[in-house]
């Protein structure tokens, strides 16, 4: 807060305005003091964890976002609203500069001595989202707000014009899938898109992102039917076996959900391609019915991802194929992606198995990847547990994060992780089939022009792989 005082406003022009604000300012005040008392709390359940300085006011901002939450301030909006004053709208970043400041607006409306929060105090948050911005997301020529991140192909490993074209066209760091190729290819890739940014004059982080625990489907009986249509059934076993005469079956790679599901569970495979909810259960499994598919039917395949929402799934983070590859992340990756974090312990577990690795070096800053419920409900625990110790960037991964809270609340889902990460001073990454047309065939909807477009809320928009994603490309119309 300023210690400046400023002179005093004039005075209400009647009783009716000057009782007014001193109502509003009455209650403003209680949420103040409810609001202070909160977040105190809260964060007096986190002090002890933070090691690093730059989150620690980042950790204070969120503790009391959490707090103002509990809140309903529909009532001190609209009577701020009333006086042409803020009602508290885009104050993720700086909520307590923010009430200071409406505290002290009230106080000169009403005559009184007022001292307003200095600038600095009420942009410090997004000057760290910015300062992180780069260290996660690179620079970019003409300062543009957000950056784009690549996934790169495999032929980023053997064709270094090709890395150089996708910095040229706007790329400003890079995301390598540990799901695909191997430490051969990603040194390959990490070579190139160095040598560019040299070349270029630039900084471009590569990311590393480790797979984590999807599940798939490990094993396919298709039985007699070829292809999946609404109402047929078919069996999710927790082991291959018992052929059907009808009935296709699949396994998966975690089978110990299938015990945790009822009749009714929702149930979505390949990215929501074909939904199903579970008929019965079943000795060894379940039987599922086909309530989402497309006319001309869907085909069950192997590797495809399943998912279920209603099932929090409490399995370790970090699967044997990870661990494999973490030396080679932990010596080579600028950022590590932590896919599949859902909890505080998850976190722990990912600093811990990368600290193995480092030596002395410093620890590897984290892009938590949200993909499912539990993840949103658990983020603020997860962004204090990794921004106490390191750098700490955001996913919003909204394909996984669709299928597990169901299309009508990823919207409601986007949002609520964009304002916890700006309460929190971190920044985040906007990904999941943005452009995917125009990255497939050149030419992009309309609908994905304007999520590109709502994208740009984010520090960082990510883009997958496609034929048309470098503006070089001949044939491509901008």
């Amino acid at each position: 807060m300023s210690d400046h005082t400023d002179t005093l406003a004039p005075q209400p022009q009647n009783a009716t305005n000057a009782e007014q604000i001193a109502a509003c300012r009455t209650l403003l005040d209680q949420h103040i003091t409810q609001i202070d008392t909160d977040s105190t709390a809260i964060f007096a359940d986190w002090e002890a964890e933070i090691e690093r300085p730059e989150f620690r006011s980042g950790a204070q901002n969120l503790a009391c976002y959490l707090a103002a939450r509990q809140y309903d301030l529909t009532g001190l909006q609209s009577s701020l609203s009333v006086l042409g004053l803020s009602s508290l709208g885009r104050s993720e970043s700086h909520l307590r500069q923010s009430l200071a400041a409406v505290g002290a607006t009230l106080d000169g409306l009403a005559g009184l001595p007022a001292s307003w929060p200095e600038p600095a105090d009420l942009n410090a948050g997004l000057d760290q989202i910015t300062a992180d911005q780069r260290l996660f997301f690179g620079d970019y020529p003409g300062e543009r707000n957000t950056r784009i991140m690549v996934t790169m192909p495999t032929q980023g490993a053997t064709d270094p014009g090709f890395v150089e074209g996708l910095l040229d066209a706007g790329a400003s760091c890079f995301r390598i899938n540990c799901a695909h190729d191997g430490p051969e290819v990603w040194s390959a890739m990490i070579d190139n898109i160095r040598a560019a940014a040299m070349k270029a004059g630039r900084q471009c982080p590569v990311l590393m992102d480790i797979a984590g625990p999807k599940c798939r489907i490990e094993s396919i009986e298709k039985g007699k039917a070829k292809r999946l249509f609404r109402g047929d059934r078919f069996r999710l076993l927790v082991k291959p076996g018992g052929k059907h005469k009808r009935m296709p079956s699949i396994t998966i790679s975690f089978p110990e959900v299938i015990t945790k599901l009822q009749p009714g569970f929702q149930v979505w495979i390949d990215d929501g391609k074909i939904g199903a909810r579970v008929a019965e259960l079943i000795d060894g499994g379940a039987v599922l019915e086909v309530t989402v598919a497309s006319d001309k039917g869907q085909k069950l395949k192997l590797e495809k991802g399943i998912n279920f929402p209603a099932v929090d799934l409490d399995i370790d983070h970090l699967t044997a194929t990870d661990r494999a590859i973490l030396p080679f992340v932990a010596a080579n990756a600028d950022i590590v992606g932590c896919s599949f974090v859902q909890r505080p312990g998850d976190v722990r577990g990912m600093m811990a198995a990368l600290k193995q690795h480092r030596g002395d070096r410093p620890p590897q800053p984290l892009l938590l990847k949200i993909e499912t419920g539990l993840a949103v409900r658990n983020l603020p625990r997860m962004i204090v547990q990794a921004g106490s110790h390191q750098p700490v960037a955001v996913m919003i991964a909204r394909g996984d994060l669709a299928m597990e809270v169901g299309t009508e609340r990823l919207s409601e889902a986007q949002e609520e992780i964009l304002w916890l990460c700006e309460a929190a001073h971190i920044p985040v990454v906007w990904a999941t089939q943005v452009l995917e047309t125009l990255l497939k065939t050149g030419a992009p909807s309309r609908a994905e022009v304007t999520d590109a477009a709502m994208g740009q809320r984010a520090e960082c928009i990510m883009l997958n792989k496609g034929p048309y994603i470098s503006r070089n490309r001949p044939g491509f119309q901008p």
